[in-house]
């Protein structure tokens, strides 16, 4: 049970959170010199995503506050990697410039709309809501999603040092960067998805007020 007393910054989820970031912070600084340290503490940080959703369950310690922070940490840690990766193949900027505006613009404009309309989290669906978004938010399927996108791009980094591990005379960075790419590419079109979404929930959201205004007007006249 909730008390006056309770630091919400505090609570173990939120804790686990600045710990992905101080991870991410550390990728950063050892993207371009050290594929070891940065890969490593990238991936961890990564992974921490699920761990925090544990706790905050287990704990019952879900917060607004710790799903803003879960979601900034991830729109900015995969951010800088797609930063290094324009870097490393600038031949692809555009490509991940694009995806860096699709993922950050679409979750941003979603999170937003979530708060605005009283939801208490963005993964929070009504029974009318989009069916593919229902679908995409099941546990195993999110998971999946989030693991392979990431995939993708960490092994796009890897392969800019490394080959990695050969088997049967291929690279398996290469093979898991094929692999995991059309699902890179549809869990961006998802995030569209959720702008289209967000976008109709908002503007609903902004006619159901303009019409409370109106009404609220018109009594005010017919009283005068």
């Amino acid at each position: 049970m909730a008390t006056e007393t309770e630091n919400i910054f505090l609570f173990i989820p939120n804790l686990i959170g600045y710990g992905r970031i101080v991870l991410a912070i550390i990728a950063f600084w050892f993207m371009s010199t050290n594929y070891v340290v940065a890969g490593w503490c990238y991936i961890i940080s990564a992974l921490l995503d699920s761990v925090d959703g544990h706790a905050a369950r287990a704990f019952d310690q879900s917060t607004r506050f710790g799903a803003m922070l879960d979601q900034l940490t991830d729109r900015c840690g995969t951010m800088g990697l797609l930063v290094t990766l324009s870097y490393f193949y600038p031949e692809y900027m555009f490509y991940f410039q694009l995806s860096m505006a699709i993922d950050v613009a679409c979750h941003w404009l979603y999170m937003q709309t979530s708060v605005t309309v009283g939801k208490s989290s963005h993964k929070s669906f009504d029974v009318n809501e989009n069916f593919l978004l229902r679908l995409y938010y099941q546990k195993d399927i999110l998971t999946f999603m989030c693991c392979v996108n990431e995939l993708f791009y960490v092994c796009l980094y890897m392969l800019h040092f490394t080959t990695g591990p050969i088997i049967f005379g291929c690279s398996l960075f290469k093979v898991l960067a094929f692999v995991s790419a059309p699902f890179a590419v549809l869990k961006s079109l998802i995030s569209c998805l959720h702008a289209y979404v967000a976008s109709i929930d908002l503007a609903a959201f902004d006619v159901l007020e303009r019409e409370e205004k109106r009404q609220k007007n018109d009594s005010s006249k017919k009283a005068e």
